[in-house]
């Protein structure tokens, strides 16, 4: 009785990671879809991905202030870019093209929606209440701790203080979508399970 427990458990576990997964990608390319609108119509122009590519500029610690050091630093590049190239310059000694920053980029920020898709799908499975909200608070967290916390704190983007309100409300409204979109896709694909 307790192995058809465990086994039950642990194909419920693995149907939540596939769910989270398909729900990550699909919110990736949501949520671009949403930023690229949102740029065209309030700000006037498009950028490639993320909701960090609206917060540049070339932070004084870290990664940023790693790569200044090395003449390496682009203030118009966005987390991703900025990201792509600290790996390639410490541990290849190579600085990467604006090309290269752009592909290297759209992978990081791909594969980081879709592990925390694939989290908040195993997640769901062990604590259902983290789905109430249509997968908005996870949204909210996500951009909390990972835009607003992480991605400064290791010099990719400057402070949260250092952008007006309308970038910050864009990052969390791109998050939203997120959360909102890799629940309904969660939830559909895991009935469908």
């Amino acid at each position: 009785m307790q192995k058809q427990a465990n086994s039950k458990r642990n194909s419920d576990l693995w149907k939540g990671l596939v769910a989270g997964v398909i729900g990550g990608v699909t919110a990736s390319v949501v949520m671009n879809q949403f930023q690229k609108i949102w740029q065209k119509f309030a700000e006037g122009e498009q950028r490639s991905h993320g909701a960090q590519s609206m917060q540049q500029g070339s932070p004084e610690h870290g990664a940023g202030r790693y790569l200044k050091e090395r003449g390496a630093d682009d203030a118009d590049d966005d987390a991703t870019g900025r990201l792509a190239n600290f790996i390639s310059v410490a541990g290849f000694d190579h600085e990467l093209t604006e090309a290269e920053k752009k592909k290297i980029g759209t992978v990081f920020h791909y594969g980081f929606g879709t592990s925390t898709g694939a989290a908040y799908g195993v997640a769901a499975e062990i604590f259902p209440e983290i789905t109430s909200g249509a997968g908005m608070p996870f949204g909210a967290f996500i951009w909390l701790t990972a835009d607003e916390g992480v991605v400064p704190l290791l010099g990719l983007s400057e402070d949260a203080t250092d952008y007006p309100f309308s970038i910050l409300a864009y990052g969390l409204a791109s998050h939203l979508v997120y959360g909102l979109t890799v629940e309904i896709v969660r939830r559909t694909t895991r009935d469908m399970l």
